[in-house]
């Protein structure tokens, strides 16, 4: 049962050398290994696999696969069964990337790849220090500059100072070029998903016009419709709800599997896509989603537990001790950080 397990949550090996591979699993160094190196093993009752002389680490995350666990939340040496249990208590950090530069000029920009304005790279800042005492273990964000220029500021503000690293899994050569030799500074690392389907609702032939514009040129009545309907599309392009289906699809196949492991994750997209999640967190009907409205910059903050997501709002200065108070977990994650920075 011990092989059986172990294989399950470390997934595969990655070769390095022809001298051999080693990895160690233990309650604070669980690592889940990338999808493109595949060496099929076997694990003795200790938990760890040899073959030759030499023994190398090198550890590289994938799109649906997670970093090491932070040792702030890995439980003791004295960790029993019960604190895995615990484990499957998880955050969620929603957070609508800042201010573009078309969001400035007023524009509908969809899937045009915009960056931030000072304004949105002072929100995305600001948004970082919301989610400070948050622990995150994952990041996924679009596959557009706003999405992760939000993320990688918001982190520059958390209190763990661990660095945000974009994975690049689009080839083999990607994959080589972009190994982490260091187990040290793989610790110190939060691997950093990019994925289309949680780009902003494509517009068509609506991206790039003035808000204006678009009025006189295709009549007011017609673009509120575009806008505010859930099931029709600008022309060549997508409505709410074709950008749920991408939206939501991913979210369920590649991000609520981490969270169900115990994972912690942060999510920087956009409004339509974040809308689409939303709509499915909260059991939203397409009536309720098409009125919901996310602020550039303002992280949500969601508990997954016992298979349910509860929403907490927005942790905040004030409001922060009772966005925190629900969970045990965070708030002993809060201590832990106290001590272990002052």
């Amino acid at each position: 049962m011990a092989n059986t397990m172990l294989h399950q949550t470390v997934g595969t090996l990655q070769l390095l050398s022809d001298s051999g591979t080693h990895c160690k699993v233990g309650n604070n160094s669980v690592r889940l290994l990338p999808k493109g190196f595949k060496v099929e093993v076997g694990f003795s009752e200790r938990g760890t696999y040899s073959s030759g002389q030499r023994k190398f680490r090198v550890i590289q995350a994938s799109a649906s696969q997670t970093s090491v666990a932070d040792p702030v939340l890995s439980p003791s040496n004295n960790g029993t069964h019960e604190s895995r249990k615990k484990s499957n208590e998880a955050a969620l950090i929603l957070i609508r990337h800042g201010e573009s530069l078309w969001n400035e000029k007023n524009l509908f920009t969809g899937c045009v790849d915009v960056p931030l304005t000072k304004k949105g790279v002072e929100e995305a800042i600001e948004a970082g220090k919301r989610i400070s005492n948050i622990p995150v273990d994952m990041i996924y964000t679009s596959a557009l500059i706003r999405a992760q220029m939000t993320a990688m500021l918001a982190m520059t503000q958390h209190r763990r100072k661990k660095v945000p690293i974009i994975m690049h899994d689009e080839s083999e050569q990607a994959r080589a070029w972009s190994q982490i030799y260091s187990e040290d500074t793989i610790k110190q690392s939060i691997p950093v998903i990019a994925a289309w389907q949680l780009n902003e609702r494509m517009y068509g032939e609506l991206q790039g016009l003035n808000k204006q514009e678009t009025a006189d040129r295709f009549g007011k009545e017609k673009v509120h419709e575009w806008r505010r309907s859930y099931d029709i599309p600008p022309p060549n392009g997508e409505s709410l709800e074709m950008c749920a289906q991408r939206a939501v699809a991913y979210f369920k196949d590649n991000i609520e599997p981490q969270l169900l492991s115990g994972k912690n994750v942060m999510i920087a997209a956009h409004g339509n896509s974040l809308r689409s999640i939303i709509m499915y967190l909260d059991k939203l009907t397409s009536q309720e989603v098409i009125s919901l409205e996310l602020s550039t910059g303002i992280p949500m903050l969601y508990i997954f537990k016992e298979g349910k997501f509860i929403r907490r709002g927005s942790p905040v200065a004030p409001t922060e001790a009772g966005v925190y108070a629900y969970t045990r977990r965070l708030a002993q994650y809060r201590q832990k950080l106290d001590e272990m920075l002052h």
